[in-house]
């Protein structure tokens, strides 16, 4: 591993600001409306030689890690930062509150409904909690009048559900 020598004040900050711009254009692979900026799934960027980007997966074992450590790698040689760090720290673990505002409603226009936030109860993984179950709201007509038909979907990150007004199924992120 590199030692970071890091630029200080202003030039740090102003390297700092371009790296987070670059990996606002870099898209989560499963769910390409989101950047892994929005999924909150970046924790820092350090200004040094070479850059470090800290990422935490969305869950242990999640299969796109590799791939979104490749993405990023990629876009800073593209933007001049090569050879760039690119460390994973799992502690805290990531948490579906760390998903931006913009992702919330990116995921919404996606046709996915995003999870409540403060949702993060364990239980919830499982659609065990009465109170958010009633919170999922269909990303389509905004009906709470929801229901569960499967804790899995496309990817293990979402379950499928219905709404009982539209009549429509969608995905929901679930909550962790």
């Amino acid at each position: 591993m590199a030692a970071h020598l890091a630029p200080v004040g202003a030039n740090a900050a102003a390297i700092e600001a371009a790296v987070w711009e670059v990996l606002a254009g870099v898209n989560d692979p499963e769910i390409p409306v989101l950047s892994i900026v929005d999924l909150g799934i970046v924790r820092r960027v350090e200004a040094g030689e070479p850059v470090k980007v800290v990422i935490t997966p969305t869950y242990t074992g999640c299969p796109a890690t590799e791939v979104i450590s490749l993405m990023i790698t990629a876009a800073l040689e593209q933007a001049g930062y090569a050879d760039a760090d690119i460390v994973q720290e799992i502690d805290p673990p990531w948490t579906t509150d760390w998903i931006s505002e913009d992702g919330r409603r990116k995921l919404r226009e996606y046709g996915i409904a995003p999870p409540p936030p403060g949702s993060t109860s364990k239980r919830a993984l499982m659609g065990e909690t009465p109170a958010l179950a009633s919170a999922i709201a269909c990303p389509r007509c905004g009906s709470t009048e929801t229901e569960r038909l499967s804790q899995f979907s496309s990817t293990p990150c979402k379950a499928l559900h219905r709404c009982k007004a539209c009549l429509e199924p969608f995905e929901a992120f679930k909550c962790h």
